[in-house]
C-alpha cells in the first residue's frame, strides 16, 4: 500500500534540517513563507519576508517570524525593511512574485500589472547586491507572450554581472506528493557555480497520496472541529517528517458540502474527473480540472487558490487546509492563521517546502565552497 517504508531516505539532507550556515535571506512576496521555510530548513537565516497580504504576513509571522507588510510597489521598499530590520545585510533575495497574469488558469494578460512586479526584485538587488538571487514563478512565464518577460529577466540579470540558469521543476520529483511544475531563475555572481539539485526519486516511485495522507482522520463526523489525533503512527517516511514534534492535526476542519455535491463527488472513481460523470451530471463544471478525484497511488494534481474543482481519494470532500499543506510539504507544525479562504489561497499560492529546499541545499553548497 506504501510506497516508502520508514528507513527509506532518512539519511537524505534534503529532508531534514541543516546546521546554520550564517548566510542571510530576504523573501519578497513571501506570502505565508513556503520558499522561505526552506532556506531555512536548509540553514540559512531569513531576515525577513515581505508581503501586502495581512493573513499571509501573520502566518509567516507565526511560523518564521520577521515578516513586514508592503507592497513592494515603489523603489523606496528597500529603504523601509533596512529601518524594521537593523540594516541586516541580505546575502540571498528570493521571491515569488504575483503569476496570475502568466498562470495557465489566470487572464494571460501581458498588460496585468503583477507581471511587472518581478521589478521589485532588481530593486532590491541594486540596493542589497546579494550574492544570489531566486525567483520561482508558474511555468507559463517561459513561454507566453513569446517568452518575453522570461527574455527580460535574464537580460536584466546579466546586465548586473550575474550568471543566471533557468529551468521548471516539477515538486513530484522531489519528495513531494504533487505534481507542481514551477519555472525557477537562480542568478549568482560569477564566482559562484550553482548546479541544480538532482531528482531525488525515480518516476515509479513518487511519494503518493496515500503516502501523505492516510493517517489524516475523515473529519466527516466533525465539521466543526479545527484539529484531531493521528489515526496511528507514521507509516511512511514522508509522514514521520511531517509529524516530527507534532501530537496532532491542526487546520484539519472539514468542508461542508451541500448534498448534490456529496452524491457528484461519490459519482467520481479514484483518479477520474468530469469525464466520468454520467450524462446531465455536474454540467455546471465541465473543464478540465472539475470534479477531480485524487488517486491515492500518485502524487496529487497542482492544487490552487479555491480548492472546489479537488477531491480527497476516498472522503466525498475536498481536501482540508492540512491535507492540502502535507501535499505542499509543509510540515504539522507550521500553522495557518485568517479565515478559511485565505488559508487556502496561503497553501494554494505557495512554494512547495521540499522543493524550496532541495533548491536551497544546492545553493549553500555553491555559496559555502
Amino acid at each position: 500500500m506504501y510506497s516508502f517504508g520508514l528507513s527509506n531516505y532518512m539519511n537524505n539532507k534534503i529532508y531534514t534540517n541543516n546546521p546554520p550556515n550564517g548566510l542571510r535571506v530576504l523573501d519578497l512576496f513571501c506570502g505565508c513563507g513556503g520558499l522561505s521555510l526552506g532556506f531555512k530548513r536548509a540553514g540559512f537565516n531569513i531576515v525577513g519576508g515581505i508581503d501586502n497580504d495581512k493573513s499571509s504576513i501573520d502566518t509567516f509571522n507565526h511560523n518564521i517570524g520577521l515578516g513586514f507588510i508592503d507592497d513592494l510597489s515603489d523603489k523606496d521598499w528597500p529603504k523601509r525593511f533596512n529601518v524594521k530590520s537593523n540594516n541586516s545585510p541580505v546575502d540571498i533575495l528570493i521571491g515569488g512574485p504575483p503569476c496570475q497574469g502568466y498562470s495557465l488558469t489566470g487572464t494571460r494578460d501581458a498588460e496585468d500589472d503583477r507581471n511587472k512586479l518581478y521589478n521589485a526584485m532588481f530593486v532590491g538587488i541594486d540596493a542589497f547586491k546579494p550574492k544570489a538571487v531566486v525567483i520561482e514563478n508558474v511555468r507559463g512565464m517561459a513561454t507566453l507572450y513569446g517568452g518575453a518577460a522570461k527574455s527580460q529577466v535574464t537580460k536584466m540579470f546579466e546586465s548586473l554581472g550575474y550568471d543566471v540558469q533557468i529551468k521548471i521543476l516539477d515538486s513530484a520529483n522531489y519528495f513531494v506528493p504533487q505534481h507542481r511544475l514551477r519555472l525557477f531563475f537562480v542568478a549568482t555572481l560569477p564566482e559562484y557555480s550553482f548546479s541544480w539539485p538532482i531528482e531525488t526519486n525515480d518516476k515509479k516511485n513518487y511519494v503518493t497520496c496515500s503516502d501523505a495522507l492516510s493517517d489524516l482522520p475523515s473529519m466527516e463526523n466533525c465539521p466543526n472541529d479545527d484539529k484531531s489525533e493521528y489515526l496511528h503512527g507514521p507509516r511512511t517516511t514522508f509522514m514521520e517528517l511531517m509529524r516530527q514534534n507534532s501530537k496532532i492535526a491542526t487546520n484539519h476542519k472539514p468542508t461542508v458540502h451541500k448534498q448534490f455535491v456529496i452524491d457528484t463527488i461519490k459519482l467520481v472513481p479514484e483518479g477520474g474527473n468530469h469525464k466520468d460523470l454520467p450524462a446531465g451530471v455536474g454540467e455546471s463544471r465541465k473543464f478540465n480540472e472539475a470534479w477531480t478525484r485524487y488517486h491515492s497511488q500518485k502524487p496529487s494534481r497542482t492544487i490552487d487558490t479555491g480548492h472546489r474543482n479537488h477531491f480527497h481519494y476516498k472522503f466525498n470532500r475536498v481536501p482540508t487546509i492540512r491535507e492540502n499543506a502535507r501535499l505542499q510539504s509543509f510540515p504539522d507544525t507550521f500553522n495557518f492563521l485568517g479565515s478559511k479562504t485565505s488559508q487556502n489561497r496561503q497553501v494554494g499560492n505557495a512554494v512547495p517546502v521540499f522543493l524550496a529546499q532541495s533548491v536551497a541545499n544546492e545553493l549553500a553548497k555553491s555559496l559555502t565552497k
